[in-house]
């Protein structure tokens, strides 16, 4: 299953509804909020990488007030147990 990390910038002040639309997406897992060059970290999962393709390029990037998107694709994970 492709997994990714989406970098987004957003107009000022919109983090939170961009946030909010993001969470409706059911192949968003999860939104952090941050400091720095981005304002949002995204973390995606779909079935194939044609669909993590049309959900970045048909939803994520359609949100009103996403200025601008960064796609990592992830290729390996390590986690621990707890």
């Amino acid at each position: 299953m492709p997994k990714a990390i989406i970098l987004i910038n957003t107009d000022v002040g919109a983090e939170e509804e961009v946030m909010n639309n993001l969470m409706k997406l059911p192949e968003v897992k999860e939104v952090d909020l941050v400091y720095g060059i981005y304002d949002l970290i995204v973390f995606v999962e779909a079935e194939s990488h044609e669909e993590l393709r049309q959900v970045v390029v048909n939803k994520i990037r359609k949100i009103p007030h996403v200025k601008n998107t960064t796609t990592m694709i992830i290729v390996e994970t390590l986690s621990r147990k707890e």
